[in-house]
Formats: structure tokens, C-alpha cells, sequence
């Protein structure tokens, strides 16, 4: 469920010499869900670049609900926390690598978890292809310049409807 992530134009501050830009890209970004087929069956509302993955799923899809219950959910470490908040047995996140400290200078994952992170991305990336595909339709992948109100939102659910046209074929 990574979310896809866009580039829109910078808003310019004035200053009376000139006209300047932030220094950063502010970005949108979607949840993206799809199946081993590469179909995509949820696309969640868009987001702003800033907020973070885990708590766009929590504002799309709440906890409290049984969502991943009867299904296998693969996620990236951006959804740190869902096995502990979605109910589920079939949620699989990769083993984060421990954090540098004094009693251990030189973390490392096992081998037994790097072969299961490993086993684990070759079944997920069938959704960066999902989003791959959906991002052949060059409006997502140039810089978004439309002023209309939620108008990105339209822009990327068709996308992502031309892409499931193009894989029922």
C-alpha cells in the first residue's frame, strides 16, 4: 500500500525586489491498493506531500473497522504500527534494522530477516508496478499545474481506471 507521490507547482512568496520560490517541491500523495495482478482496487483521496502514510490509511480506513481481517495485507515500513492497531492475521511488514547505539555501534538484521524482507518485496512489487503503470499517463508524473479545486483527485482515479482498462485486455 505505498501511496503514490506527484509533483505540483510551488506557491511563490513576493518580496519587493523579486519573486521567489520555497526552497522544497510540495508534492501529493494517494494509498494505492492492488492486487498480485496488478488491478487496482482502492485508491484513497489525495493528500499533501507532508503527511505521512500510515496516517493518511488511518484517516481513509478507520481501526475500529475489520478492513484486513479476511484479507493478506503487504505493506512498506511507512505503516510502522498496523499490526497493532488493524485487526488481522495476515499483515506482513518488513523487519525495520535496529537503531545505532552504544551497546550495539554496528546494527544488522539477521540473515533469516533479510531473506524474509527480501521474500517479502518480491511479492510487493507488484503495487509499484500497479503505480508504475498508472504514472505511464504523464499528467502524474509532470509537474501538476491545474488551479481547479480537487481536480487531482479526478486526474488520478482516471489514471489509475485507464490503467485497469489496459490490464483487461
Amino acid at each position: 500500500m505505498p501511496p503514490n507521490e506527484r509533483i505540483i507547482v510551488r506557491k511563490m512568496m513576493r518580496s519587493n525586489v523579486s519573486i521567489t520560490a520555497e526552497k522544497k517541491q510540495h508534492t501529493l500523495k494517494n494509498t494505492v491498493m492492488a492486487l498480485p495482478d496488478k488491478l487496482i482496487i482502492f485508491l484513497g483521496r489525495t493528500f499533501s506531500g507532508h503527511n505521512h502514510d500510515y496516517l493518511m490509511l488511518k484517516q481513509e480506513l478507520p481501526p475500529e473497522l475489520d478492513w484486513f481481517v479476511d484479507l493478506n495485507v503487504r505493506v512498506d515500513l511507512g505503516y510502522l504500527g498496523i499490526k497493532s492497531d488493524y485487526r488481522g492475521e495476515q499483515i506482513d511488514i518488513p523487519t525495520r534494522k535496529p537503531r545505532k547505539s552504544q551497546k550495539h555501534p554496528n546494527p544488522q538484521l539477521s540473515e533469516e530477516q533479510k531473506a524474509a524482507n527480501t521474500a517479502l518485496s518480491r511479492v510487493r512489487i507488484f503495487i509499484e508496478h500497479a503505480i508504475g503503470g498508472m504514472k505511464r499517463y504523464n499528467i502524474l508524473v509532470h509537474t501538476f499545474r491545474n488551479r481547479i479545486e480537487h481536480f487531482e483527485d479526478d486526474v488520478i482515479g482516471i489514471c489509475a481506471g485507464l490503467w485497469n482498462l489496459v490490464l483487461s485486455y
